[in-house]
């Protein structure tokens, strides 16, 4: 029992300091650290951060720093080559200040589909949407959750061959790929994405009803720039569309060519007799992200050469930037290892296991309390996949679920509470904007939350009568 109070303690500090503005970094191991003292194991707390903790951190690093490394690098590629803002300023054109909040949503949906970084697609984005807002005279308090719906929903979790590092995290544990559940993850699109512009719509037609306009914002100043951009050339250079659409195209095109058609006719023999510890089942899904990625990147160079304002600075940007949220993850993963380590996570395992019979129900209660406690999508999928993982493939199997199944339903529940308040992007989001929780956490909360948990009820009740598809 006191390993178990230990556990609960020591989460519910992570979120609060997290919430407060302290760097995982520290709070991972420090909070790790109190666990194992409180619990009364204080002699083998060496042991447990060197061989438990930094063993599962990097573990972790060596699995994915390839995905978070060239999609960071991507997203920078993208931003600074103009095809970013290319692409939005043609949503922009077709769709107009008439249709504001669609047009902000499917410009962060498509540069995040296409694995921009969420970061760099709210950066890129807010300048364009605070103009459609005044122009429309819809209340600025709106923008972050328009933002917040076409970047940290549908094409995070639920759309098929969506590059995001949540979607990538289940592979090695279920031997699964980007495209697992692809009709079940489109149902689920479609939820989110309706659900969320209903919702923004009906926000904005009340605001009309009470004439409150876009609201007086003296401290909005300029355009706010890309992280480590130059604002004026990722914003107003241009490409023609359909070379900006190019490499986002590749991403997907690439991914599926060889998920699909490449691997599965490759004879890995000789590769596991080389390399016995590596298992091709479970690898082929990174492997083909991966290669996506670097021909995309390839690509983006290769097309703007000669054009490039400083292409080594925006380089090192793109690699310098993908080392926090590695890092980030990793050590919260290192923490989840710790816990798992403890005797009182025994009794909260079981608790989680047998909430249902059905192995996707207490997956989605599993993967929802971890990212919620986290505030953090990734993180609380990581710990959750490390501590349970081989667990839920096993009852998944017993059950006759497939794994392609249990990945999307993973994937969507680490995407349902990690927009609570404390969550790391809803609190850079609303800074972008200039904005607080009281004015915007609202409606942020309404299309984060309410309408992807609706999505992932919808896939667990299809999944469990007609199966993955």
């Amino acid at each position: 029992m006191a390993s178990m109070l230990a556990i609960v303690v020591s989460l519910l500090l992570l979120m609060y300091f997290a919430y407060r503005g302290v760097t995982v970094l520290l709070l991972a191991p420090l909070m790790a650290a109190l666990a194992v003292l409180l619990s009364g194991e204080i002699t083998y707390f060496l042991p447990i951060y060197t061989g438990t903790f930094m063993t599962a951190l990097g573990n972790y690093v060596l699995q994915f720093l390839p995905i978070f490394l060239l999609g960071a690098l991507f997203g920078r590629l993208m931003a600074d080559s103009g095809a970013a803002a290319t692409l939005s300023q043609w949503i922009v054109d077709k769709l107009g200040a008439r249709h504001a909040v669609a047009t902000v949503v499917l410009a962060c949906a498509l540069l995040t589909y296409g694995g921009v970084s969420l970061f760099v697609v709210a950066f890129a984005i807010y300048p364009i949407a605070r103009d459609l807002f005044r122009e429309a005279d819809i209340p600025k308090r709106l923008i972050p959750a328009a933002i917040a719906l076409g970047s940290f929903t549908f094409t995070m979790t639920a759309m098929p061959g969506t590059p995001a590092i949540q979607n990538a995290i289940p592979i090695p544990y279920f031997g699964t790929n980007v495209f697992a559940a692809p009709g079940l993850g489109l149902i689920a699109s479609a939820i989110m994405l309706g659900g969320g512009l209903w919702w923004l719509n009906q926000r904005v037609a009340k605001a009309r009803q009470s004439r409150e306009g876009y609201g007086e914002h003296p401290d909005e100043g300029g355009s706010q720039p890309h992280a480590g951009a130059d604002a004026d050339d990722a914003r107003f250079v241009r490409l023609p569309l359909l070379l900006a659409l190019l490499p986002l195209v590749l991403v997907v095109g690439v991914n599926a060519l060889f998920t699909y058609i490449v691997f599965p006719a490759t004879d890995f023999s000789a590769v596991t007799e080389r390399f016995p510890a590596v298992n091709p089942g479970r690898s082929t899904g990174l492997w083909a992200l991966i290669i996506s990625l670097v021909v995309a990147c390839t690509v983006l160079v290769v097309m703007r050469l000669g054009h490039w304002r400083n292409l080594k600075e925006t380089i090192n940007q793109g690699v310098f930037g993908f080392m926090l949220p590695l890092f980030n993850t990793a050590s919260e993963v290192g923490y989840g290892a710790v816990i798992a380590s403890l005797a009182g996570f025994v009794l909260i395992r079981d608790a989680v296991l047998n909430v249902s019979d059905n192995p996707l129900i207490s997956e989605a209660v599993a993967m929802n309390v971890l990212a919620g406690i986290t505030g953090s999508s990734s993180g609380g999928l990581s710990i959750a996949l490390q501590t349970l993982g081989a667990d839920y493939l096993a009852l998944a199997q017993q059950a006759g679920i497939s794994p392609e199944l249990l990945h999307r339903v993973a994937v969507m529940s680490a995407g349902g509470f990690d927009t609570l308040p404390h969550c790391g992007a809803i609190i850079t989001l609303l800074s972008i904007c200039k904005l607080t929780h009281r004015q915007s956490y609202l409606n942020i909360a309404a299309v984060t939350l309410m309408f992807p948990i609706t999505a992932l009820v919808v896939v667990i009740l299809l999944g469990t009568l007609f199966g993955s598809f």
